[in-house]
């Protein structure tokens, strides 16, 4: 890896280019349709209400990558973990070990923070990042399924809970 590469905490002033990264993984992960978030949104959830942290990778006076992660809870370990909820390094920096270096880099924070695991979900055609996990020491969770509610299925059961809890 070149040594020039350096990590930064964004801030309120970076949603314009975090939402540039997630539309750029989008592209990449074929569901730029799904992105729905804006500015406003990341502003919000990110920095008032502080659900996320973003770090970005910067190398040449730039951001060249980034990552959005935050805490989880393992009930097993009684501690909390880092997920990560995206990685991205920019096409031209691919190659550099930049993803790496990333990884690397929430590895130290997750340690830093007493923290249990790093852990992500990667798509099955991913075989490229698939295959760079596993020369990190990453463990695919075979015996897992991922299960999602959203949007009006979500808001259903909502509603179903609510009047249960008004009820």
């Amino acid at each position: 890896m070149e040594r020039e590469l350096t990590f930064r905490f964004a801030g309120k002033e970076d949603v314009e280019t975090i939402l540039f990264f997630i539309r750029e993984l989008a592209e990449y992960e074929h569901l730029a349709g799904e992105v729905v978030a804006t500015e406003a949104l990341l502003r919000e959830w990110i920095f008032e209400k502080g659900r996320a942290e973003v770090i970005f990778a910067m190398a040449e006076g730039r951001e060249v990558g980034f990552a959005l992660f935050f805490h989880n809870f393992s009930t097993f370990l009684g501690r909390s973990g880092l997920y990560l909820e995206d990685l991205f390094v920019l096409p031209q920096y691919r190659g550099r070990g930049y993803g790496r270096a990333i990884l690397e880099h929430l590895a130290f924070l997750a340690a830093k923070r007493g923290c249990g695991r790093l852990e992500w979900w990667c798509l099955d055609w991913n075989q490229p990042s698939i295959d760079f996990y596993l020369s990190l020491g990453a463990e695919p969770m075979k015996d897992w399924t991922v299960y999602r509610l959203a949007g009006d299925t979500l808001q259903d059961l909502a509603r179903r809970g609510r009047d249960a809890a008004e009820g």
